[in-house]
């Protein structure tokens, strides 16, 4: 029966007997059959055919919603009774978008292989969509996205930091004797930024045109795809960039950079976990979500250098 409600599940979500095949790799007539089957143990037809696809009837579009949930209890049910096997380590399936991969994971994951070794973690970075794809998905456990987070009936979404966009110059920089500049004078400055369709880009031009500021006024004089190159032509005096704190905290420690707020208008953004609402977390799951919601410690780790926490007794 399990096997049957999976091949109306992707059927129903890919309207498409032939794809769906080919996802679950199987014939196209077994597929059909398997469908007739449901259909006459039910009484009722699930689906209307044209050359196009198929569709869910008001009858399927029923069925469907309790597929879903009786194949979501299946599911947590084998993940449970797994759990209970001897010896079997804890495996947690974690995505992370760019910035929060590069300067906030690393250390968390070193924190966590000290405190509870018995915990491993396989990691996936990539953009906001395909992390929140994926959890939807259940392809990962948990999702840490920074920025607009994207609305749907079964993601959880919890905010866990709060990010500063700040302005980064060159210590040798005409403004590297104060504190914060105002939104005025940035147009006046050669700008390197992240590419047209990042995040931390899209934040910053949304948060502009919210405080008044028409990005088309800024002077983006180069465009990358990695946040280190940024830093590495700001540190060389070629422009100014706007990003994460979080990407030059320890830059700025050892007097690489310069940091700058935006006085009349600074700009801040939600760091968020993403987890599936239909699915229940396990207690290795809790122990990494209770890490980010604990404020303090949070912060202690953070702090610390990445060698430090994996020296940690």
């Amino acid at each position: 029966m399990e096997q049957h409600l999976l091949v109306f599940k992707e059927v129903a979500e890919t309207r498409n007997i032939t794809l769906a095949a080919k996802k679950l790799h199987m014939s196209q007539p077994s597929i059909s059959l398997q469908i007739q089957n449901l259909e006459n143990q039910y009484g009722a037809r699930f689906f209307d055919r044209t050359n196009k696809g198929v569709t869910l009837t008001k009858e399927g579009k029923i069925f469907y919603a309790h597929v879903r949930s009786v194949l979501d209890i299946l599911s947590n049910a084998k993940e449970q009774i797994s759990a209970l096997a001897k010896d079997q380590r804890g495996l947690i399936y974690l995505g992370a978008t760019l910035t929060i991969g590069e300067y906030i994971l690393p250390n968390i994951l070193a924190f966590l292989f000290k405190t509870h070794p018995d915990v491993d973690f396989k990691v996936k970075i990539a953009n906001t969509e395909s992390i929140s794809q994926d959890v939807l998905e259940k392809k990962l456990h948990i999702g840490l996205i920074e920025g607009p987070v994207p609305q749907h009936k079964d993601l959880n979404v919890e905010n866990f930091w709060e990010d500063e966009l700040v302005v980064v110059i060159s210590n040798f920089h005409p403004w590297a004797s104060r504190k914060s500049i105002t939104l005025a004078e940035l147009p006046n400055e050669r700008l390197v930024t992240r590419e047209d369709g990042s995040g931390t880009r899209k934040v910053m031009e949304m948060a502009l045109q919210e405080r008044g500021l028409d990005p088309e006024q800024l002077n983006v004089a180069m465009e990358l795809g990695s946040t280190q190159a940024i830093k590495q032509l700001v540190s060389a005096g070629l422009g100014i960039t706007i990003i994460s704190s979080l990407t030059v905290s320890r830059e700025g420690d050892q007097k690489l950079f310069k940091t700058l707020k935006i006085q009349d208008a600074p700009i801040y953004r939600p760091l968020s976990i993403l987890t599936n609402a239909r699915t229940t977390q396990t207690k290795d799951e809790r122990i990494l979500i209770n890490l980010l919601h604990d404020h303090r410690l949070l912060s202690d780790v953070l702090s610390r250098d990445y060698n430090e926490l994996v020296d940690l007794e």
